[in-house]
C-alpha cells in the first residue's frame, strides 16, 4: 500500500469524508463529536418544498421545524405565494421515515396570522410554537394536537433593568427549557444572538444585555447571525446557526457553537459544516443516528458522513 492510499484509507475509516457541503479539512474534537458536526447530502435532496405553483406554498422559506415523536415526522412550515406584502402562512406535513411527506389536507392551518421561523418545543402536553410574526416580532402559539393553533401574542421582553426592549425587529426564537426555566435565544437584524429566560412564559428578562453569540471574526458568519435549536449532547449544550458571509445576505450557511452555560459559547473551527446556500439546520434524532435537516430555502436532510 502506498502512503498515499493509506492516508485516504485513514481518512475514511476516521469518519473524515470530504465533501463539499462540509468542511475540507475536518477538525472534530471531543468538544465537537463528529456524529452531530460531520454529515453528508441525502441524494434524493430536497426532500420538501414550495409546490411552485398558485398555491399558498408556491414557496417556503426560512426556519421551519421538525418533531419526531414515536414513529412520526412531523413538519411545520412557512408558505407564501411570490409578491409584495403576501402573508407567511403555517402549514403542516407528516412523514413515516422523515424523506416522504405528506401535506395537511387543511392547509394552511393558520391562514391569518403570520407565522414564520418557528422553533417547537412539547411540555407536560402542550406544544409551544415561538415564530416570528410580521415585521419580524417573535410571539407565542399553542397546542394539544399539533394542527389547531392559539395565538398568545407578541414576546414580551426586558433588558437587564427590566425595561422593555427598545423599537425594532426581535425574532427568530431559538428555545431550550430546563427544569421550570425556559430559555429564549433572538436576534436582532441578524447582528447578533441574545438570551432571555422566563419562568411564566409572560416576562422574558435578558441574562446580559451584551449578545450571547456574535458575528465573526471568520468569513463564514460576518455579516449575518440567528439561532435555530439548542440541544443537549454528552454534557455540553450545541447551538445550530445560520450565517452569511455577505453584506447583501444572497447565501447563507449552517453552523454550530457548544457551551457549557448557555451563555459562553465558542464555535467550531470547521464551520460551516453545511455550505451551499442551505441554511436553518436543526439536528433530529431518528432513533438510530442524527440527521441534520436545513429549511431554507427548501427541506434538505444530510445524513452522518462516515
Amino acid at each position: 500500500m502506498t502512503r498515499i492510499t493509506f492516508f485516504l484509507s485513514c481518512l475514511v475509516s476516521c469518519g473524515w469524508v470530504l465533501l463539499d457541503t462540509v468542511p475540507a479539512i475536518p477538525t472534530a474534537s471531543s468538544d465537537f463529536p463528529a456524529e452531530i458536526t460531520h454529515f453528508k447530502p441525502y441524494a434524493a435532496n430536497p426532500v420538501f418544498s414550495g409546490t411552485g405553483a398558485d398555491t399558498w406554498d408556491q414557496k417556503i422559506r426560512e426556519r421551519g421545524y421538525i418533531l419526531k415523536e414515536g414513529d412520526q415526522y412531523h413538519l411545520w412550515y412557512t408558505g407564501y405565494r411570490d409578491g409584495k406584502d403576501q402573508t407567511r402562512s403555517l402549514g403542516y406535513a407528516t412523514s413515516a421515515d422523515g424523506l416522504t411527506w405528506t401535506r395537511y389536507k387543511g392547509n394552511p392551518i393558520l391562514p391569518s396570522v403570520w407565522v414564520e421561523d418557528m422553533t417547537v418545543l412539547k411540555s407536560d402536553g402542550t406544544y409551544y410554537m415561538f415564530a416570528e410574526g410580521k415585521n419580524d416580532i417573535a410571539h407565542l402559539l399553542t397546542s394539544t394536537d399539533r394542527v389547531n393553533w392559539q395565538e398568545r401574542g407578541p414576546l414580551d421582553i426586558r433588558y437587564t433593568n427590566h425595561q422593555p426592549l427598545s423599537q425594532g425587529p426581535y425574532g427568530t426564537p431559538a428555545i431550550w427549557k430546563e427544569n421550570d426555566t425556559w430559555y429564549l435565544f433572538y436576534e436582532r437584524k441578524d447582528q447578533a444572538v441574545w438570551l432571555a429566560t422566563s419562568k411564566d412564559l409572560k416576562v422574558w428578562t435578558n441574562v446580559q444585555d451584551e449578545p450571547v453569540l456574535a458575528k465573526g471574526p471568520a468569513d463564514y458568519d460576518l455579516y449575518a447571525v440567528a439561532m435555530n435549536q439548542i440541544i443537549r449532547y454528552k454534557g455540553a449544550y450545541y447551538a445550530y446557526y445560520h450565517a452569511s458571509a455577505f453584506s447583501d445576505w444572497h447565501e447563507w450557511s449552517t453552523n454550530v457553537a457548544v457551551s457549557n452555560d448557555l451563555i459562553h459559547w465558542t464555535k467550531y473551527s470547521g464551520n460551516p459544516i453545511v455550505k451551499g446556500n442551505k441554511s436553518s439546520g436543526i439536528l433530529v434524532d431518528d432513533g438510530n443516528q442524527f440527521r441534520l435537516y436545513t429549511m431554507h430555502p427548501a427541506v434538505n436532510v444530510f445524513l452522518p458522513a462516515k
